[in-house]
């Protein structure tokens, strides 16, 4: 009796550990692989004003952060500008309250006939030039000190200098490229999915983004977790860009895995691998 029970206990633990050891395995099985590239925003940054350039402050491959300066053109004609405008606005302010002062001591003399109507429109018309002529100068005061800050060019995000085109003492044109960044977030990997994989994903899913790197303390690819955030609707076919070993005329959808947590290690066109876990709960 004493057997027939030791023989079933141990043929429940057997059966107990087939079905984990079947299921694990079926979890693994189901895992979604495919294989992409990392994808990260480029910014071409330019002058909005022409120039000869005088400062070049980054070189290629520093990091710079949001706002911070980072080359500079000659501003000598644009201060010289800046300045005249300054000039105008005050000499057109002043005509202006000289205007409307002789206006407002006159205007009443028009009603009894004191002065003649040509007097008394040559003053309204005066006062009303010197207005206009003054907002004109505002306008254009306002105008110079612009172009005077565009003859500093400032890093409109966080990220790093790909391409330096410019140097010292070159003229360049408005909007001219002057340097190349790569911004530091968003990260995403470009990659596609099998027809027959694609019920199996959604928006918001975890996935797990592997490179080529060894981390030297695991031994193993550096792992960056990430979600699914956006999944074509429309089929293509496999480019020939995406190494997998099925047959290259096969229907994918194209969809991005934008990374959590970045660092410098993820780089612009790295070739990377994805699985996706559809067992998985985001």
């Amino acid at each position: 009796m004493k057997k027939i029970i030791v023989v079933a206990i141990i043929l429940v633990i057997i059966s107990i550990l087939t079905f984990f050891v079947v299921l694990f395995f079926k979890k693994k099985t189901d895992i979604i692989e495919t294989f992409g590239n990392i994808e990260i925003r480029q910014v071409d940054l330019s002058f909005q004003v022409s120039g000869v350039l005088n400062r070049l402050y980054k070189e290629e491959g520093d990091y710079i952060k949001k706002g911070e300066l980072i080359a500079t053109i000659d501003d000598r004609d644009y201060r010289a500008n800046y300045k005249k405008a300054i000039y105008l606005e005050k000499s057109s302010l002043a005509q202006a309250k000289d205007d409307i002062s002789k206006f407002e001591r006159n205007y009443p003399l028009c009603f009894d006939n004191t002065i003649s109507k040509e007097e008394c429109t040559s003053l309204l018309n005066k006062k009303e030039y010197s207005k206009a002529k003054y907002k004109e100068n505002v306008e254009n005061r306002i105008y110079q000190k612009n172009q005077l800050d565009y003859t500093k060019l400032y890093a409109p995000q966080d990220g790093i200098i790909t391409t330096r085109a410019q140097e010292k003492g070159a003229f360049i044109n408005a909007s001219q490229i002057v340097y190349v960044m790569s911004l530091n977030t968003p990260v995403w990997v470009r990659t596609y999915i099998k027809e027959t994989d694609l019920g199996n994903i959604k928006y918001g899913q975890t996935a797990y983004v592997y490179t080529d790197t060894i981390n030297p303390k695991t031994k193993k690819k550096k792992e960056y977790k990430g979600y699914i955030g956006y999944i074509s609707p429309v089929a293509e076919f496999t480019p020939k860009t995406v190494q997998t070993e099925d047959l290259r005329v096969d229907l994918v959808y194209r969809i991005r895995v934008y990374i959590d947590e970045t660092d410098e290690f993820l780089r612009q066109g790295m070739p990377v691998t994805v699985k996706i876990n559809p067992n998985e709960v985001s």
